[in-house]
C-alpha cells in the first residue's frame, strides 16, 4: 500500500509542478518573446493549444490523485482541525484554479474576450498566484500530517 501512495503522491506534485512550472515559464518567457518579435498567430495559437493539453492532463491527473490522497489521509489517523481547515482552504482555491483553466481554454470564450476583460487579462497572473498558494497549503498539510502521526 506505501507503494500506491508513494506513486500517487509522486503524480500529484509532478502534475501541479508541471502546471505551475509551466504557467512560470509561459508568463516569463513565452509570452514576452512573442510580443517581442511581433504578431505569429500560428506559432501563439499551438503553442497556446500544447499548453492547454497539458494543462488537462495535470488537471485530470490532480483531481484523481487528489481525490485518492485526501481519501487516504482522512482514514489514515485522526486529523485535527487545523488539517482540515487548511485541506478546504487548499480544494476550493485549486477548484478555483481549475475554473480559471476551463474558462481560458474554452476558445470561443478567448476570441470573444481578445483579452479585453480585467477577468482575462489578469487570470494568467491569478492562476500563477493560486498556483504558488496550492502548493504552500500542500506543504503546510503535510507537515501538519506528519506532525500528528510522528508527534515530537
Amino acid at each position: 500500500m506505501l507503494e500506491i501512495r508513494l506513486i500517487v503522491r509522486a503524480a500529484h506534485t509532478l502534475a501541479a509542478a508541471a502546471w505551475v512550472g509551466g504557467s512560470f515559464l509561459y508568463m516569463l518567457a513565452v509570452l514576452p518573446a512573442l510580443r517581442s518579435k511581433g504578431p505569429a498567430p500560428a506559432i501563439a495559437g499551438e503553442i497556446a493549444a500544447l499548453f492547454r493539453r497539458m494543462v488537462n492532463v495535470c488537471m485530470g491527473v490532480l483531481l484523481l490523485s487528489g481525490a485518492y490522497l485526501t481519501f487516504d489521509r482522512l482514514t489514515l489517523t485522526a486529523l485535527g482541525w487545523p488539517y482540515l481547515v487548511v485541506l478546504g482552504l487548499k480544494i476550493a482555491i485549486a477548484a478555483g484554479m481549475f475554473i480559471l483553466a476551463i474558462y481560458l481554454g474554452q476558445s470561443n470564450i478567448r476570441r470573444l474576450a481578445k483579452r479585453t476583460t480585467r477577468l482575462s487579462k489578469a487570470a494568467p497572473q491569478l492562476m500563477l498566484a493560486l498556483g504558488i498558494v496550492v502548493f504552500i497549503l500542500g506543504a503546510l498539510l503535510n507537515g501538519l500530517f506528519e506532525g500528528t502521526i510522528a508527534p515530537h
